[in-house]
């Protein structure tokens, strides 16, 4: 087997808020991407995706665990030259095209900063770059002189895009690049980010709330609950046959607009995520899962695989219900 472009091991986040509190922000994560993937990444607000995401990427600092990209092991705190030497091989694309943009500087500022701090081309250069990847996200050159209120919401993520794909890189982290539009320009974006996938080979993390869009550009699914993951597999095995009862209920909640495709009911989910703050032992889904036991309260379970389906294909579950 190939070696993986990312491998990621019990990668924690914790932010230590005074008083003997912790917030447990991202918990022992543990993961492999390979080449030219897409993982989708679904969950609830807060339970620590985009965390996730700015952590690989060292725009927070690790508290445990490893990450290593092409064969190298990141450094736990990146540096400015840590930044700047990876910023050409990982980069990540914003969630609100609003605030993500710097109001005063123009379109074409914005996507060609990246090159103009690495200075490895001339201005002449970078301007061409420009102007090619405006019109490979499906602007116009002259737009590189408009700031960004002069656009809608959609083409501002366009923006955000062709800002993050200018330096070439391999992987992207997609934070929830979707969830601030408009439902009809939703599509636009994720075919614009599956086109350009292909056509550059990149590797994609892609965080958001909208399952059957995780669905849809995803080849495997992950599911994150209160820091943990706690279901991996393929994208239509997760969506189809969940196997943690949280997965279950989410899915379950998530409207499908194809008759074809309708699920078997089950019950909605009740109840908040629970507080992040000084997580005890026990499955974190406990409070609020209609299939726990005291065994599930007491002991907290670990991501361990499960044969799905008649060809068995492993899918990593973790659920007491499945050991």
């Amino acid at each position: 087997m190939a070696e993986p472009l990312l491998e990621v091991d019990g990668l924690t986040r914790h932010f230590d808020l005074g008083s003997g509190r912790t917030l447990h922000a991202v918990d022992g994560v543990s993961f492999r991407l390979a080449r030219e993937e897409i993982l989708g990444l679904v969950g609830e607000s807060g339970s620590g995706k985009s965390t996730l995401g700015k952590t690989l990427l060292g725009l927070l600092e690790k508290t445990r665990g490893t990450v290593r990209f092409e064969g190298e092991t990141l450094p736990q705190r990146y540096g400015p030259k840590d930044h700047r030497r990876l910023a050409t091989r990982m980069q990540m694309i914003f969630q609100d095209p609003y605030s993500s943009l710097n109001p005063r500087m123009t379109a074409g500022e914005i996507i060609g900063e990246g090159l103009r701090l690495h200075g490895r081309q001339s201005d002449q250069e970078v301007r061409a770059a420009v102007t090619h990847w405006l019109e490979a996200v499906g602007l116009r050159a002259e737009h590189a002189g408009r700031y960004p209120h002069e656009f809608s919401g959609g083409q501002r993520q366009r923006i955000g895009i062709a800002r993050a794909m200018i330096l070439e890189p391999t992987f992207v982290v997609c934070d929830e690049p979707i969830s601030a539009l408009d439902v009809s320009v939703q599509a636009q974006v994720v075919n614009l980010l599956a086109e350009l996938k292909a056509a550059l080979g990149l590797t994609l993390l892609f965080i958001a709330h909208d399952l059957s869009m995780v669905r849809y550009v995803s080849d495997r699914m992950a599911v994150m609950y209160l820091g943990s993951l706690i279901e991996l597999g393929a994208s239509d095995d997760v969506f189809f046959r969940p196997k943690h009862p949280y997965t279950q209920l989410l899915i379950a909640s998530n409207p499908e607009p194809d008759p074809a495709l309708a699920r078997a009911p089950r019950p909605t989910m009740s109840g908040e995520i629970p507080s992040p703050v000084n997580l005890g032992d026990g499955c974190r889904f406990a409070g609020r899962c209609p299939d726990a036991t005291e065994h599930c309260r007491r002991v907290t379970p670990s991501l361990k695989p499960v044969a799905d389906g008649e060809d068995k294909t492993l899918r990593l579950v973790a659920c007491h219900l499945y050991t």
